[in-house]
């Protein structure tokens, strides 16, 4: 993992700590693999960008690029906001099917180091030349490479291609290699990471290093993962344990054990996609329930939200009729500021609090505690909620209700004896279905996918000429010069002997590209909708 050099490390925002860091994908071809990747590649980056660009609320994912490298590399798409550019993504998408499947090409072996300098270049010229008065959210940039080659091969190429350049701006860079195996049990599906720690690494940074299978579903969960809050400036929950219960483990007896956590969502809202059936019911209202705690993480250090364990409940004593909203997990932090001791200590005490719950078959009851806000003359509403141990190192946290919200429901008994007939037609009916041991979401699809991108369908005359062009081109057929970017282009490398030939689009000056860039985006202007 990267624990190198960042920027910008003091008190977040709310919208710092919920915003992904601007990322740059870098798609790394090589045949013949590539027949095999593009189909899943194109329908896992379709599936996620139509969730990414309909996400209500602020917007999780800022600045976005994207470059291919085949025979040499090229930017498909120059830094844009993510939010309101679906039918740009799409585009470029849609182009990256007509790439080259079949046949062969000699790549030229700097054309992945000279991607990732072309593209923290752009980065930087677009931090530059941002509008003035609008503060970057992040001054750091992600770098993903997908690749199909050996991973690791890619990582020592990379190590010795960039070892003179400067990645102070860069915040992580990935190389994520595509297996050929397809995914045998979508249940457990989860990237496989690992870092680069040779002791030949040249950079300031390690590598991680990546596995993900070959199918639409794995790559589906690897782009998702940017959707969550992964900000590491600051823990994001404390949760607070009477002392008595630990005195075993706790030397402190008049104050509670505070444990530091990052919180994570399990699963998206439908409240927060357009078009739902149940976000048009608004069921689960996002400015409620926990995702209020979840906005109330990014507080400035100084004060945080607290959840402090007032009682255990036996497990079976727990019913589910009176939990209410999304759930939401708890891991020990990562937050870099903690030093190693105490990061490691508060993992320790996590697990053993995992482990005990799990085999006295508990859950925990905790009153929720916003951090102080001054002084007020009315109280405020205290929320609870009910905390779950699992066999993964984590603790599922749902909000619980209260007396003021609950309802008379009258729960008769169930009669002891039914009538023979009617049993007899029931289980025959039940005998029929077919019997799963678990739930997996993964197989259940509801369409979403294609319902979200069909709301952003627009007539084909409103598409940008230059996008109707590229359709005309071979597959396969790279098309340099883009008016696109907002900076020149690198120079491409030559074979060793000859005079590098810089391309035209590279001796034009930076304010021609950022003039060209500017034209671009008040055409864009003029379209509502978008380019």
């Amino acid at each position: 993992m990267y624990h190198g050099r960042t920027t910008g490390k003091g008190p977040s925002t709310p919208t710092q700590i919920y915003q992904q860091p601007p990322r740059l994908l870098i798609v790394h071809i090589s045949l013949p693999s590539w027949a095999d990747i593009c189909s899943n590649l194109c329908e896992a980056m379709q599936n996620f960008f139509s969730l990414a660009c309909s996400l209500m609320g602020p917007s999780r994912m800022s600045l976005f690029s994207l470059y291919m490298v085949q025979n040499q590399h090229e930017c498909i798409l120059p830094f844009v906001q993510v939010k309101g550019n679906f039918a740009r993504l799409q585009t470029c998408i849609s182009e990256i099917r007509t790439l080259q499947k079949e046949g062969c090409f000699r790549p030229q072996g700097t054309s992945l180091q000279l991607a990732v300098e072309d593209g923290l270049q752009q980065f930087k010229q677009y931090c530059r030349h941002v509008t003035t008065g609008s503060a970057l959210t992040y001054t750091s940039l992600e770098i993903t490479i997908l690749t199909s080659q050996p991973g690791k091969e890619v990582v020592k190429q990379l190590e010795k291609g960039l070892k003179d350049t400067d990645l102070v701006r860069v915040r992580r860079l990935q190389v994520v290699e595509i297996t050929k195996e397809a995914l045998e049990c979508t249940d457990s599906a989860s990237p496989i990471e690992e870092s680069s720690n040779d002791e030949s690494s040249f950079l300031g940074t390690d590598i991680d290093l990546q596995t993900i299978d070959n199918d639409v579903v794995s790559m589906e969960i690897f782009f998702k993962a940017w959707l969550h809050n992964s900000g590491t400036d600051q823990e994001h929950i404390h949760l607070l344990l009477p002392s008595q219960s630990f005195s075993n483990i706790s030397r402190a007896r008049d104050k509670p054990m505070c444990l530091k956590c990052d919180l994570q969502e399990r699963l998206l809202s439908p409240s927060l996609l357009p078009g739902t059936a149940d976000g048009s019911l608004k069921m689960d209202d996002p400015k409620g329930d926990f995702s209020t705690l979840y906005q109330m993480t990014s507080q400035s250090s100084a004060s945080y939200y607290k959840l402090r364990v007032i009682k255990a409940l036996k497990s079976s004593g727990m019913c589910e009729s009176v939990t209410y909203g999304l759930p939401f997990i708890l891991r020990p932090t990562s937050c870099w500021q903690l030093d190693w001791n105490e990061l490691e200590t508060n993992q320790q005490h996590f697990h053993a609090l995992c482990h005990s719950l799990l085999k006295r078959e508990w859950l925990l009851l905790a009153k929720g505690e916003p951090p102080s806000r001054g002084h007020s003359l009315r109280e405020a509403a205290t929320t609870f909620y009910v905390i779950m141990p699992s066999r993964s190192p984590t603790l599922l946290v749902k909000a619980v209700a209260t007396r003021e919200l609950m309802l008379p429901s009258p729960f008769p008994l169930l009669p002891e004896n039914p009538p023979d007939d009617s049993l007899k037609i029931v289980e025959s009916l039940l005998d029929g279905l077919e019997l799963e041991p678990t739930y997996n979401p993964l197989q259940v699809w509801s369409h979403l996918y294609s319902h979200l991108s069909s709301t952003f369908a627009k007539p084909q005359s409103r598409l940008h000429p230059s996008w109707e062009s590229r359709a005309l081109r071979k597959p396969g057929q790279l098309q340099t010069n883009r008016v696109r970017a907002t900076v020149a282009p690198l120079p491409m490398t030559s074979a060793p002997g000859r005079a590098p030939k810089i391309p035209a689009a590279s001796k034009a000056s930076t304010e021609a590209f950022l003039q060209l860039s500017e034209e671009e985006e008040t055409e864009g202007e003029e379209d509502p909708s978008g380019p």
